[in-house]
């Protein structure tokens, strides 16, 4: 079974976006910041990374420079909404020059997550 690591720190957004991952048939591991998200993928590489960006303890831009370092080959999805002081559209570029594979802005087009989690893996969508 393909496993997708899920970083996000709203736990709505999480369980939304976890909930539909299992349903389209991929094992979930759950993290609420990129600090869990390190040591998850540490202990078990998933085939995957979907990181937001706005995180507390550790944010998913040192979450991927992190995974970039010690895993070159993991494959990064980024996601994020921005913040009170910083566009989402900045973060996301600095989300994609650190080597995310694809960024989404919130609130993500799930069809399209999913349509780009199947052609990062190479499965059929």
């Amino acid at each position: 079974m393909i496993k997708l690591l899920l970083v996000e720190d709203d736990p709505q957004v999480r369980s939304m976006l976890s909930e539909t991952l299992r349903q389209e048939g991929y094992e979930v591991v759950e993290a609420a910041n990129g600090r869990e998200a390190i040591a998850a993928y540490k202990a078990s590489p998933a085939d995957l990374v979907i990181t937001d960006i706005i995180m507390p303890e550790q944010d998913g831009v040192e979450t991927i420079h992190s995974l970039r370092r010690d895993f070159p080959q993991a494959k990064i999805i980024a996601i994020s909404g921005g913040s009170a002081n910083v566009r989402g559209e900045y973060l996301l570029g600095t989300a994609d020059a650190l080597g995310a594979m694809k960024t989404f802005k919130k609130p993500v087009d799930i069809n399209l997550l999913l349509k780009t989690i199947a052609d990062l893996l190479g499965a059929k969508t």
